[in-house]
């Protein structure tokens, strides 16, 4: 179910972009979706859930899942996606910097591609352990950091100029593992990837597949803060 509310973002040329590069690419991305989501029970929250080709890759162990997207265009392809899914599925317009859901509501929660693009990634991250039960697990697979210093220059050139404009808001040169430890996850497990896997290396190539945990009060955050 789509229910109503305004668009928090809006890129509809990259948004039929995205949905056909993603479709074509699920022969080598697919395998990497199983591996993000296996194991998951109970409640999911799934941020910035695009066209929603991971649904389809729950495991039946998986109670509900609530997809947040608030780009329009993916939504409605993320609600087709949505009724073919194994497990239900509930489409939901909203940023991840202000979840419209209630707090300690789910068991795990999951990000795709999607804190290269957030607005404010540390907001949004302080919004994914908010609606996490203690706990919970936060399933990554980002792209992002990677590469020796060439790379990496280029990568903060890019997300100064072209980058942003061309590609929906997203950027290559956030650190998505660390910015998650930052946010009071403990770190259970990385792989690093390079997508494609052969041929030359892009500023978007490096990739990385984890999960983390919710431990502790909300309160080590702002203990965080305060000794940093």
């Amino acid at each position: 179910m789509v229910r109503a509310g305004k668009d928090a973002v809006r890129h509809p040329l990259f948004a039929r972009f995205y949905a056909r590069l993603s479709v074509s690419a699920e022969p080598m991305v697919g395998p990497l979706r199983d591996e993000l989501l296996a194991g998951l029970s109970g409640r999911v929250i799934e941020i910035g859930a695009g066209n929603g080709l991971n649904f389809a890759h729950y495991p039946r162990t998986v109670a509900e899942v609530v997809a947040i997207e608030p780009e329009r265009s993916l939504r409605k392809l993320a609600l087709e996606a949505a009724l073919r899914a194994d497990v239900p599925v509930d489409v939901v317009p909203g940023a991840a910097e202000a979840l419209p859901v209630k707090s300690e509501a789910f068991d795990a929660a999951v990000v795709s591609l999607v804190l290269c693009s957030v607005r404010d990634v540390e907001r949004a991250l302080r919004e994914i352990r908010r609606v996490l039960r203690p706990g919970g697990e936060l399933r990554f697979f980002e792209h992002g950091g990677g590469g020796g210093r060439v790379m990496r220059t280029t990568r903060r050139a890019l997300d100064h100029t072209v980058w942003p404009l061309l590609f929906g808001g997203c950027h290559v040169s956030r650190d998505p593992v660390g910015a998650i430890g930052a946010a009071a996850f403990e770190i259970e497990a990385v792989k690093e990837l390079s997508l494609p896997p052969r041929g030359p290396r892009l500023p978007s190539s490096h990739h990385v597949l984890g999960r983390a945990r919710r431990s502790g009060p909300d309160e080590d955050i702002a203990d965080q803060a305060v000794s940093a």
